[in-house]
């Protein structure tokens, strides 16, 4: 890839943005540009995870399929992040299937690469480990999310996270889709999404979502988005603050 070219896109992952000047120029030779397609698998379950994938305007969730068929979304990945972690944590492989939910580009390096740099135990190591903890957050406030919380809190709690992770005014997400992410029926989605946009929160039409009004979609959300986001706006200030 052409420097100008990487330079343009690293500033648009956090992660990768928040690195040294010369720790990134390290990583610029094995990092590559590739354009992600919805539905894409970027790593199976209990699979060898070969690359590992830094969005800058892709979308991926990470997904836990139960023997019936059914999947629940449990976390999400775009800009601010990461797909690929459990590289760093010497386990090789995960329990959930990471799928390009919105497609768009991103930056590719070998996951032998990336275990290398990790174990340097230089700049990466420490944003990595800040990461960790963020995403753990999202996995955990999602579980106790997905318990107590009614579909219409839900869905405007899950369409905010996304918008926070992906640049566009518009999110191109079918009600089939979102139902298989957030475990329930399609019939669901419909009434949220109808209650959503008479409340003035959001506009949906044919498969795409715009937030007409984040701050009424914000209170309509129950309280796990505040949770997931101010820890998410603290440790991101960490990682800018060791740089």
């Amino acid at each position: 890839m052409s420097v100008s070219d990487a330079n343009e896109l690293y500033r648009k992952n956090q992660l990768l943005a928040a690195l040294p000047t010369e720790e990134y120029h390290r990583l610029l030779t094995h990092l590559e540009i590739v354009s992600l397609s919805r539905r894409q698998i970027l790593h199976e379950i209990n699979e060898p995870i070969t690359y590992v994938y830094f969005p800058t305007q892709a979308l991926a969730s990470m997904v836990s399929l139960m023997e019936d068929g059914a999947t629940i979304e449990v976390g999400v990945v775009g800009k601010d992040g990461m797909v690929g972690l459990p590289i760093c944590w010497g386990g090789n492989s995960a329990t959930t299937q990471a799928i390009v939910q919105i497609p768009g580009e991103a930056l590719r390096m070998t996951a032998d690469r990336l275990k290398a740099e990790f174990d340097r135990h230089e700049a990466l190591y420490r944003l990595i480990l800040l990461y960790t903890q963020n995403l753990f957050t999202q996995v955990a406030q999602t579980a106790a999310c997905n318990r107590r919380h009614n579909v219409e809190q839900r869905l405007a709690r899950w369409l905010l996270s996304i918008e926070d992770r992906v640049p566009g005014e518009q999110l191109l997400l079918t009600q089939e889709f979102i139902a298989q992410m957030l475990g329930i029926r399609r019939s669901g989605v419909t009434v949220a999404a109808t209650a959503l946009q008479q409340a003035g929160t959001i506009r949906y039409s044919r498969g795409k979502i715009a937030i007409v009004d984040r701050e009424k979609l914000r209170s309509a959300a129950c309280e796990c988005y505040n949770v997931v986001k101010n820890e998410s706006d603290r440790l991101m200030r960490l990682m800018d603050d060791g740089t």
